[in-house]
């Protein structure tokens, strides 16, 4: 987005990957060591609230989101069919493993990682990612 600075694109870009706003802020911006947790979530807050920054991470999530919402609809049925065939052979384990896939697709359970060190810094691996 025109008028954005290579920070604010790079914590955009962070954000629509996936990190929460606190980690894309210290992935976009020069964190002090001893800054913080409370001022990094501030700091995140208020650039996240920046309409062009809101804007950009929209236009970046929109592809995706498009994608994802085909893909997720017939994904969840193929997952409903298997888990009623799963039933109607009482095989009650494959069901409720259908199910809980099912769940997981559409954000029902949801899988969280640690992608910080102890002392709040991002994991090597985490900044390649983002990186790239």
């Amino acid at each position: 987005m025109p008028g954005l600075s290579p920070q604010r694109e790079r914590f955009a870009q962070a954000v629509a990957s996936g990190l929460n706003q606190s980690d894309a802020y210290r992935a976009a911006y020069k964190v002090r060591e001893g800054t913080t947790l409370v001022s990094v979530n501030q700091s995140a807050s208020r650039v996240m609230a920046d309409v062009n920054v809101a804007s950009r991470v929209a236009e970046l999530r929109a592809p995706a989101a498009k994608k994802a919402s085909i893909t997720l609809e017939s994904h969840l049925a193929d997952l409903q069919s298997l888990r009623n065939m799963a039933v109607k052979e009482k095989q009650f384990a494959a069901a409720i493993t259908a199910e809980v896939a099912r769940g997981k697709a559409a954000g029902v359970h949801i899988e969280r990682a640690d992608i910080t060190n102890s002392d709040g810094s991002l994991r090597p691996q985490v900044i390649k990612i983002i990186a790239a």
